[in-house]
């Protein structure tokens, strides 16, 4: 495994992975090698390759002994996975997110059923349609789930200070910096927590739903949910980043608000207040990946602004 270890976790991800866990992360890096090595022969798995990472995990491709395509994740927090796959488990009867077909605790592993054909709604040409998001949205929404269950996710209260917080971070830290006033975040975290005292339409939210974390599952499946950040709160919450994503003007905004707002039962306004909450995350976001000179951008602080 250690000669492949550079064909699973490129400079990109080591960097995501310190900044995320500190030095922690070097350590467990380290260690890489020897945990895919003991995990792969526990579950009979063979590494194929690498697939897309997120911030917390290091994420590739493997098959099981039966030929069973899979996705295999590993990463320096066991308990985060070990919530994930606890997440994973209220919608798996929705046929929404993928099914967990292990998970191990201790060592911070998790496997995943493979979705296919599998490409991220952001590298889809062309996007799928606002209903077929809608649609996403509202079968995650009005799923039947354990009470005992729903009733240990944290309040969207909590996801909201510990959001703000993190970007305020990055903002101080990067090319946002000169971009987006620490004035527009602080306004910001004020808007999303007046809109968490006054909750409505409470229900159980993927929490982190972005077109980077929804794949395509084909004819069959329909889009398909990842990495979930569960937590209870406002339904308006799960369908801001379709609404931000790659707007190019406020009357484009405001369409998409009027598609998907009536579909998952939210109002007009609501959705648009949290919208305006979250441009200003949106935009230091933007600016620190070097693209704050396009009309997306403008929106994204026109809307923090008003």
């Amino acid at each position: 495994m250690s000669g492949v270890l550079t064909d699973l976790v490129d400079d990109v991800q080591r960097e995501r992975l310190v900044r995320r866990f500190g030095c922690k992360a070097r350590n467990w890096l380290s260690g890489l090698p020897a945990l895919v090595d003991e995990l792969a022969d526990d579950w009979k798995l063979t590494v194929t390759g690498p697939a897309p990472h997120g911030r917390t995990s290091v994420v590739m491709f493997v098959r099981r002994a039966d030929g069973t395509a899979a996705v295999l994740k590993v990463g320096p927090d066991p308990a985060l996975l070990a919530t994930e796959a606890c997440t994973l488990g209220l919608w798996e009867a929705t046929g929404r997110v993928p099914a967990v077909w292990e998970v191990d605790k201790r060592r911070g592993g998790l496997l995943l059923e493979a979705i296919e054909p599998g490409e991220h709604v952001a590298d889809m040409d062309p996007a799928p349609a606002l209903e077929e998001v809608a649609a996403l949205i509202r079968d995650l929404h009005t799923a039947r789930l354990p009470e005992h269950k729903v009733s240990r996710l944290h309040p969207l209260q909590s996801r909201v200070n510990f959001l703000y917080d993190l970007w305020e971070h990055r903002r101080a830290e990067g090319r946002a910096a000169d971009l987006v006033p620490a004035v527009l975040l602080h306004h910001g975290h004020a808007r999303a927590r007046a809109l968490t005292a006054n909750e409505d339409n409470v229900v159980a939210l993927h929490g982190d739903l972005h077109p980077h974390n929804v794949l395509n599952g084909g004819p069959r499946r329909g889009l398909v949910a990842i990495d979930p950040r569960a937590c209870l709160g406002d339904a308006a919450v799960d369908a801001v980043e379709w609404v931000l994503w790659q707007a190019g003007s406020r009357e484009e905004v405001d369409r998409r608000i009027s598609v998907l707002a009536p579909a998952i039962g939210s109002s007009p306004a609501r959705l648009l207040g949290w919208c305006r909450a979250a441009a200003p995350i949106h935009a230091v976001a933007r600016a620190n990946r070097g693209e704050a000179g396009g009309a997306d951008f403008e929106v994204l602080m026109s809307l923090a602004a008003c």
